[in-house]
């Protein structure tokens, strides 16, 4: 396996996951970062980008997901994010965080993050 990644921090958009009427109702900032691991490739003796994963064509795809299906957990939101950029050739593995800084928490705090890692 190669040890090559591509890493993505901080694609934010409003989504409306979450257990609550008024997180489905109002929506709310989520921000994922990623690692994704690379299968080996000749990227970077080639220059060409046939020969990487896109990372454009990622971000869009997690982009989409936060703005799209609502889901109860963010637990859910980051496995078919997951699920997403792991069906791309050239991908390895994967690691997701979805951050939720505005989780109806009753208590001051900065932000709630959870983080997957797929094979």
């Amino acid at each position: 396996m190669s040890k090559d990644q591509i890493i993505i921090s901080g694609i934010k958009a409003t989504g409306f996951h979450g257990v609550f009427d008024h997180e489905r109702e109002n929506g709310q900032e989520f921000a994922v970062d990623l690692v994704v691991k690379l299968a080996p490739s000749n990227a970077s003796t080639s220059d060409d980008l046939v020969d990487t994963v896109d990372y454009g064509a990622i971000s869009q795809f997690v982009y989409d997901r936060i703005v799209g299906e609502a889901f109860n957990l963010i637990e859910t939101l980051a496995e078919r994010i997951a699920q997403d950029v792991l069906a791309m050739p050239g991908v390895d593995g994967i690691e997701v965080t979805v951050h939720k800084p505005q989780a109806p928490i009753p208590v001051p705090f900065d932000n709630v993050s959870l983080r997957i890692v797929r094979p």
